[in-house]
């Protein structure tokens, strides 16, 4: 599929100042400093600055265009370019593990499909219509919403309007903001709104606000462990380093072996299973996309370093559930201490102290040796874990990330395993690189 500048100005109402009308627009960016030569250069206008300030650095460094003027990508006519091929939309939202679930998803659906998806972050009002964009001749687009407040799901599934919609969790994360596990559910069912076609969603029948739950008019699949669903996982066998389970499909059984230990990515291998079963793909693919997925970075990477320990690097963002996630991780892992480098969790409002505090006994429930806290709130958990009798010499406490280089440089020894987990903004990202440009 192919977007040349007259469909922009069509779509958008726009005014041609110079240029011509019949230039293909090959990639789309909002941020002039990383622009390619080619890009067409959409100036945003952000709370804290203004895009089209920058559209002269844009064209130095070869966009091929720019619209300016501020664009309301909530008001193009999307449906112009998807409708085009006639393509399938997957779009999904979770508490924990959006990234993961649509890397699976995609990893199995480009073995039949081609297959764009959702890079980085862009999965708010801004990034998924750039996303959209992107579009050329793709077959299947796997698109992730972000939301914290009511009726941003409701905006972005107008936009994207999907032909199957997945729900895996129902989480803490942004609790602070909309009150409760049951808004939270509330606000992620609006996806329904946007779906069309068969009006497919699929759901982890496991999850307790989400269990056996009905919507008139959509088709609801279920995925689950525990209770009884139209695909299950059975036979789970977790060690070290990876794991193995059955995906059981009415009379068939797959057997799918993972390089992961965490036990979430059963969840999600059905997430992808239920979707590429949805679109007609081969049990043998579905099984080849999953074994063979490559996860995005910051994701529960593991990187073995030249002095023998092995760092796990979660430092994407965090949640009560996705911190908890991680540290049954850690706890798996193969090595001879079990060190947790852990910040802030955002976003939890009213339920900062409770959480963080949960934090301290999920770490002792997972036999973690040494713990350090970094930021304001994660100093609730090394004081819980003070009061429940964790011994003192293996709690770090400090308030700024610089601070924790000295004492990673004289701590770590030789088959340590060392995670690393917080919400993005609290910065533990710089201590991973920290380590890793020492190699």
């Amino acid at each position: 599929m192919k977007i040349y500048i007259k469909d922009i100005i069509s779509v958008c109402n726009a005014k041609l100042v110079c240029g011509d009308v019949n230039l293909e627009c090959v990639n789309f960016s909002k941020d002039s400093r990383t622009i390619n030569k080619g890009d067409v250069y959409i100036a945003i206008k952000g709370e804290k600055f203004d895009g089209n300030d920058y559209f002269e650095e844009a064209f130095l460094k070869g966009a091929s265009a720019c619209i300016l003027n501020r664009i309301d990508l909530d008001n193009i006519d999307i449906n112009k370019y998807k409708n085009k091929n006639n393509i399938e939309v997957v779009l999904f939202t979770c508490s924990v593990g959006k990234t993961s679930t649509k890397d699976m998803i995609a990893s199995v659906l480009s073995l039949k499909y081609k297959v764009l998806k959702t890079v980085g972050n862009n999965n708010n009002h801004i990034g998924l219509p750039l996303t959209i964009l992107r579009l050329k001749d793709e077959e299947v687009l796997v698109v992730e919403m972000g939301m914290n407040h009511f009726n941003e799901i409701s905006l972005l599934t107008n936009i994207a309007k999907p032909t199957i919609g997945v729900i895996t969790n129902i989480g803490t994360s942004h609790i602070g903001n909309l009150g409760s596990r049951e808004n939270i559910l509330k606000a992620k069912l609006e996806i329904v709104e946007g779906l069309i076609k068969d009006k497919v969603l699929i759901i982890n029948n496991d999850n307790d606000l989400l269990h056996n739950i009905s919507i008139d008019g959509v088709n609801i699949i279920k995925v689950g462990i525990d209770n009884n669903s139209d695909y299950m996982a059975r036979d789970i066998n977790i060690d070290k380093e990876s794991m193995n389970f059955n995906i059981v499909d009415n009379e068939e059984l797959i057997n799918i072996e993972l390089k992961i230990n965490a036990p979430a990515f059963v969840y999600n291998s059905l997430i992808a299973y239920a979707v590429a079963k949805k679109l007609n793909v081969s049990s043998d693919l579905i099984k080849k996309g999953l074994e063979n997925v490559e996860l995005s970075q910051n994701r529960l990477s593991k990187v073995t370093t030249n002095k023998g320990y092995t760092i796990i690097d979660d430092t994407y963002n965090a949640s009560f559930d996705s911190m908890k996630l991680a540290l049954g991780v850690l706890n798996k892992s193969s090595g001879s201490r079990k060190i947790a480098v852990l910040g802030d969790m955002l976003e939890l409002g009213d339920y900062t102290k409770e959480l963080h505090e949960k934090i301290a006994d999920e770490i002792i429930n997972n036999n973690i040796d040494i713990v350090i806290t970094v930021g304001k709130f994660s100093k609730y958990i090394s004081d819980k874990l003070k009061k429940d009798g964790f011994s003192e010499e293996n709690i770090y406490h400090y308030f700024k990330v610089e601070e924790v280089c000295n004492l990673l440089d004289n701590l770590l020894k030789k088959g340590d395993v060392i995670l690393f987990k917080s919400s993005h903004a609290i910065g533990l990202t710089r201590l991973v690189n920290y380590l890793v440009e020492k190699e």
